[in-house]
């Protein structure tokens, strides 16, 4: 078993390394052996479908992107799409420090190369069963998230394997932060900062969002034991049978005072392990790049998620609604 996570577990975040180490062939070229890989929202652009020939080949049950959103949010739709005709999906997901600071009002929980790509990758969703596309950061939205208030919300390319597993008409993942945050991001986008071009200055070739990101870097960093907070909200609705449901999912999460691990080091690892142990124990026993939605598909394993969450304090609540 191999377990591949970039959620930051020591105390200064000296181990936030970029998601896209985690894409590595070698992975599923090890016979035997299966990958179970925790990842954050945005954090590499290659097509994990790409390995699945190599993995079956080799009898590897690759789960990927167990994280929160992408992967806790994967799973619920996965579990309600095998009961109900969903028509309807959104996630909005964000990581707060609970100090905010200006100018940013935010902290990294993760490497802030993939946080920077949030703002600059195109955000794919579904409108009316067709894959649109707009720039990160479009479509600004406040709205309301107990118990922190008014936040904003935009655009970002959260949706990854679900545009190929679900068949859901409308779907879309958003970002939440801090009102305010957008507005920094867009002009730092739109003056270069962000560029992946290499550039000249004073005789050295440099990448714009090289710099940036180190410029960044100390200003984001969450300083040791500093509270922080994994806010998320996942929405579907749809036939249910002869009824129209709507089921939401809340989770807010803190800082753990007590084992010191971040909230975005809970919500996230603890899905990777969650999915590890279902791997370990064979109960889930498919082959080849798995996402989580096929994970929360087998109501068993569903089940097993939420309760390894409860076990450790994560909570999420449902509020189902009929029509």
């Amino acid at each position: 078993m191999i377990v591949v996570d970039d959620v930051p577990l020591g105390d200064h975040g000296d181990d936030l390394v970029p998601g896209f180490l985690a894409y590595d062939r070698e992975f599923v070229h090890v016979q035997g052996r299966h990958l179970v890989q925790g990842l954050l929202q945005i954090v590499f652009p290659e097509d994990p479908f790409a390995l699945d020939d190599l993995a079956r080949e080799h009898g590897v049950t690759a789960l990927v992107d167990c994280g929160v959103a992408p992967g806790m949010s994967n799973a619920i739709l996965g579990y309600h799409n095998e009961t109900m005709d969903v028509e309807v999906y959104e996630c909005l997901v964000g990581g707060f420090p609970v100090k905010r600071s200006w100018p940013y009002q935010y902290k990294a929980p993760f490497s802030p190369i993939d946080v920077i790509e949030e703002y600059i990758r195109p955000a794919k969703f579904v409108e009316n069963s067709e894959v649109v596309v707009k720039p990160a950061l479009s479509d600004p939205e406040l709205v309301e998230i107990d118990p922190l208030g008014t936040l904003e919300a935009f655009n970002t390319d959260g949706l990854r394997t679900l545009l190929r597993t679900m068949k859901v008409p409308y779907m879309k993942e958003k970002t939440m932060r801090y009102p305010g945050h957008i507005e920094y991001m867009r002009v730092l986008r739109e003056s270069g900062f962000f560029g992946k071009e290499p550039i000249e200055v004073m005789g050295q070739t440099v990448r714009p969002i090289d710099v940036t990101a180190r410029l960044l870097f100390p200003k984001w960093r969450l300083e040791k034991d500093e509270p922080e907070l994994t806010v998320m909200r996942v929405t579907l609705s749809g036939r249910e049978g002869e009824e129209s449901k709507q089921y939401v999912y809340n989770l807010f999460d803190s800082y753990d005072e007590k084992t010191k691990v971040s909230s975005m080091a809970r919500t996230t690892g603890y899905t990777c392990s969650a999915a590890a142990w279902l791997v370990l124990r064979g109960m889930f026993t498919r082959k080849g790049i798995c996402p989580p939605e096929l994970l929360g598909s087998e109501e068993g394993c569903f089940k097993r998620l939420l309760n390894y969450f409860v076990e450790r304090d994560i909570h999420y609540d449902v509020e189902e609604t009929t029509f």
